[in-house]
């Protein structure tokens, strides 16, 4: 089955990884690639980080005297492949590095912020600067975004709850661009807004379908939208023109590669190909992947 138009169009694998309960029992937020093009997929099951080739096969379980089974939510690869993820449950962000140990943790873990503002309550997603500065959004509990050094060292925070610019209704993601601006899925006012990186508004997209996550392709200047409202968009960055899209509105679906709930986390491989990790099917998620037609 064909997703997608021009030349943003996919072919469905369906059940890639063929994910059974061994690694993968319930909703599957967060997914990302490596410079391998070896995939990490990030569940909130008994096994929360798995490693896989771009083939579907499993190579790997990372992090199960770390991590928490309950509450897995973002996760992000940086250019030298250290593996960054936020465990909402336990208030914490991890570093990891290409071969899986732990090598940063921020945070205490268990143990939340003790005001409105600090770090860190319920983190939602991570980013990395070009400087190495590591970018967290803290959004369940919180509206903030917080800037650390690379060595953990906290920068600046800035946020709040709201709809005006700078605030949020649930922090969700953070990405950072080419020109060192970050990104963020501001998801239950339904719109991205853009920040420098000391936290000064510099511009917003609106009018989306409950931004759930981004990717941004630098290189083509394109960006990847997963939203909750049952939709993948592709865009180009510069000129916001709709390059490609499917799923949005409408009645939830059961077809191969259409949602039921909606997209959570999504990446996009050497290759141009999409991997999406979906939530809210009852008490299941799944990985789609969408294999780019040359």
């Amino acid at each position: 089955m064909l997703f997608g138009q021009g030349d943003y169009t996919y072919d469905y694998h369906s059940d890639w990884a063929h994910l059974d309960s061994a690694y993968h029992e319930g909703w599957v937020p967060g997914v990302a690639c490596d410079s391998k093009d070896r995939v990490f997929i990030y569940s909130r099951s008994e096994k929360p980080l798995n490693v896989y080739d771009r083939d579907g096969k499993h190579l790997a379980t990372w992090g199960e005297s770390v991590l928490t089974p309950n509450f897995a939510h973002g996760i992000f690869i940086d250019k030298n492949d250290n593996v960054f993820v936020t465990d909402a449950t336990n208030h914490a962000i991890y570093k990891f590095s290409p071969t899986g140990e732990l090598l940063l943790t921020l945070g205490t873990p268990g143990q939340p912020g003790t005001n409105k503002g600090d770090p860190f309550n319920r983190p939602t997603d991570i980013a990395i600067a070009s400087n190495g500065d590591i970018i967290v959004s803290d959004g369940y509990l919180n509206n903030h975004v917080h800037r650390y050094t690379a060595t953990g060292e906290h920068v600046c925070t800035w946020g709040g709850e709201g709809d005006g610019p700078g605030q949020f209704s649930i922090s969700h993601t953070v990405r950072v661009d080419a020109q060192d601006r970050i990104w963020d899925c501001d998801r239950e006012n339904c719109r991205i807004q853009i920040f420098d990186l000391d936290g000064n508004f510099l511009d917003e997209w609106t009018d989306l379908l409950r931004p759930n996550n981004i990717f941004i392709d630098n290189d083509a200047g394109v960006l990847y939208i997963a939203e909750l409202g049952r939709r993948i968009s592709i865009w180009n960055i510069e000129t916001r023109e709709l390059l490609s899209s499917w799923g949005g509105g409408g009645e939830p679906s059961d077809v191969p590669g259409e949602f039921l709930g909606g997209p959570h986390g999504i990446w996009v491989d050497s290759r141009g190909d999409i991997y999406a990790g979906e939530v809210e099917r009852g008490d299941e998620g799944t990985m789609h992947k969408y294999i780019r037609r040359s």
